[in-house]
């Protein structure tokens, strides 16, 4: 059943309202709560956005970018909504610019983060790959995160794992993961456990969850204004 007018404002006029308590709340501490849902969580599971030049949304991956942050959960869908309810805007209490492909960006960050991340555990020496050296670090327990090409075999990977309880991601080509290693593919790769392994695991779960259906032309949001129509790429 439609909202009556009266009862449809004032829905409208308690979304605005936590849009704006959720950007407010100061920087500090582990939690960070979603401009759309109002959902705390940690902040290193969620997206940080930030005002650039010409008030352009930009994405802050890492987590440093100077002004104030809007962040949003790590799902596909929010982003959505963000875009279709002209969150951002309301966040900024003003006009915003929405680069044409901010879900792209998003996604071809984070997996830029995973290969910097899994490349620096090569070099410290706490990530290998080849199917034999891996099967030997997981057999032995020396493989805290098992990180698949994503365009690997899901047979195969089953088969490799068995029943070891290990994390297992799979957020990069064979042919990226390859380049890590300096080879042409790398289909399974073993991440020594501690702090490598772990950010490797939350940004693949980042990656995981807003890897969905991309944000479609947005040029300029306004305040209030809604962006109603299908997403795609």
């Amino acid at each position: 059943m439609p909202l009556e007018p009266a009862a449809g404002a004032a829905a409208d006029r308690a979304a605005a309202k936590a849009v704006d308590e959720a950007a407010e709340e100061p920087e500090k501490g582990p939690l960070r709560r979603c401009i759309v849902t109002r959902e705390s969580g940690p902040k290193e599971a969620m997206i940080r956005f930030v005002l650039g030049p010409d008030r352009l949304v930009v994405p802050d991956l890492a987590g440093r970018l100077p002004g104030r942050g809007m962040w949003l959960s790590a799902r596909a869908d929010v982003l959505e909504r963000a875009v279709k309810r002209g969150a951002f805007a309301k966040a900024a209490r003003g006009s915003v610019h929405l680069p044409p492909d901010l879900a792209a960006r998003i996604e071809d960050g984070l997996k830029a983060r995973i290969r910097d991340l899994v490349g620096l555990a090569r070099r410290s020496g706490q990530a290998i790959c080849g199917r034999d050296t891996v099967r030997e670090w997981l057999q032995t327990g020396r493989a805290g995160l098992l990180v698949e090409a994503s365009d690997g075999s899901p047979a195969e990977r089953a088969r490799l794992v068995g029943r070891r309880e290990v994390p297992v991601v799979a957020p990069l080509p064979a042919e990226v993961l390859g380049g890590v290693f300096g080879r042409e593919h790398a289909v399974h790769v073993a991440i020594a456990p501690g702090r490598l392994a772990d950010a490797i695991e939350v940004e693949a779960a980042r990656l995981a969850g807003i890897g969905g259906p991309a944000v479609p032309p947005a040029g300029a949001q306004g305040v209030g204004q809604r962006r109603d129509g299908p997403m795609g790429r």
